[in-house]
């Protein structure tokens, strides 16, 4: 059975199952800081997030065999997690109790503000930027947020403020409940920073993605806040379906509360210089802008707001810089769409405009593997000098496309020298990549 939790559960012992994920991983961070007994399953366990658990002490189990189940009070199923898996039978064959980690922190949210952080792309920057915001004057926010950030020692905490940062996707929530996951949180202020078909896996096309948009938007207060871009059609059709709430749009036009214009942001009657920002890219100053916005609507006058962005660490992962030589840099980031990967391509070239540029892209999502983008991909990436393609499960053929990382670092070797940076963008284990790409520079 599907049990409620709220704070009348004192001291539970708690098994969350695919705990190393990175939503779950932060849940079972933010259970033991309110005092539970927490331990947990997966498949395998690695860094970060496997550094972030053994530090608080959470008991980690590797595999699923019914064997190794602990005891618990409740049992959380993450939803990587389906029906067949050994662990998942035995609950539902012994009745034991268990939910999903939305719903569970969802339900122990619910008497704060929330500020949730939504889109296909730039959920973890935006997120994490809105953090930093709150926490340079002084305010300890609590949050969730599906990456790591230089900034914060975990991507997770309940903090002791009435504001709650989630990062919010619209991915589903568990086997037994296909809704995406932001549904739970009713969010005080929900950003939309983009909307585009993705997670082919669950979401046959953008009209679900977006009916799930909606039952989000639904419920947004009447007095809470929709933040979004007025150029994103999909967005604008989603506020066509029915909206009840205050909206707030960024875009060009005179008569909207935000705009953008190339290196500046405009924020009612101030001006803010992009340039004064350490982050690179039209999208970043996006998401500036969404958490400068998200942060005045809670009290945060915008230069101060700004001055903190001055000083961001950001989220790792997003065009960070992992390597640097006297000749070479590589780059890392999480671009894992075509839209995403075309951003990142014409940051690196703006920032590194002298400069000669290698990609190395995986193909690492459900929906890129499985050609769902088709040409759009390719095309997303067509601005660089050369790409190498790194997709385990790919037919198509593509010149300079690989089934192993092996086999590229085979070729690599042999072109490295013509380039200045090397970019790698995936949503996967970037070091399985980058790691021996290093070893080999620094070994010339």
């Amino acid at each position: 059975m599907v049990t409620n939790v709220t704070d009348k559960y004192l001291k539970m012992k708690i098994h969350i199952l695919g705990i190393c994920g990175t939503f779950m991983g932060g849940l079972a961070q933010i259970l033991v800081e309110k005092g539970h007994k927490v331990s947990g399953s997966d498949k395998q366990f690695y860094p970060p997030m496997s550094n972030q658990l053994d530090s608080l002490g959470v008991e980690m189990i590797e595999g699923y065999e019914e064997s190794s189940l602990p005891s618990a009070d409740l049992y959380v199923i993450g939803n990587a997690l389906s029906r067949g898996n050994p662990c998942v039978e035995y609950i539902l064959n012994q009745k034991l109790e268990y939910t999903s980690g939305p719903k569970m922190l969802g339900e122990m949210i619910r008497d704060r503000t929330v500020i949730a952080v939504s889109g296909t792309h730039g959920k973890t920057s935006t997120s994490f930027l809105i953090c930093e915001i709150f926490k340079a004057q002084g305010i300890d926010v609590g949050f969730l947020v599906g990456g790591v950030s230089d900034s914060f020692e975990n991507s997770a905490r309940l903090g002791s403020s009435e504001l709650f940062v989630i990062e919010a996707d619209e991915y589903d929530s568990a086997f037994f409940d296909k809704r995406s996951k932001f549904i739970h949180y009713h969010p005080d202020t929900f950003i939309i920073n983009n909307i585009e078909f993705d997670h082919a896996d669950i979401f046959d096309d953008l009209s679900d993605i977006l009916k799930q948009f909606h039952h989000a938007v639904r419920t947004v207060p009447a007095n809470g806040h929709i933040l979004f871009h007025d150029g994103d059609k999909n967005i604008l059709d989603l506020m066509e379906m029915g909206c009840w709430s205050n909206t707030h749009k960024l875009g060009r036009e005179e008569n909207i509360q935000l705009s953008i214009e190339e290196g500046v942001i405009h924020f009612e009657n101030q001006q803010f210089n992009f340039g004064d920002l350490p982050m690179h890219g039209q999208h970043n100053l996006s998401n500036a802008v969404m958490a400068m916005y998200a942060a005045f609507l809670h009290g945060i006058d915008p230069q101060k707001s700004f001055s903190a962005l001055k000083n961001s660490k950001g989220a790792k992962r997003r065009f960070e810089t992992v390597f640097k030589s006297n000749d070479k840099i590589v780059i890392d980031d999480f671009a894992h769409h075509p839209t995403a990967i075309s951003h990142t391509v014409r940051a690196a070239i703006n920032h590194f405009s002298s400069q000669n540029i290698l990609g190395i892209i995986e193909l690492a999502s459900n929906t890129m593997s499985q050609g769902y983008h088709g040409a759009e991909l390719y095309e997303s990436a067509s601005d660089l000098e050369k790409v190498y393609w790194l997709n385990l499960s790919s037919k198509k053929n593509q010149k300079f496309e690989y089934d192993s990382i092996n086999s590229l670092l085979g070729d690599l070797k042999k072109d490295i020298d013509n380039f200045d940076v090397i970019l790698i963008m995936s949503n996967k284990d970037s070091k399985k990549i980058s790691e021996p790409i290093i070893d080999f520079i620094n070994s010339k």
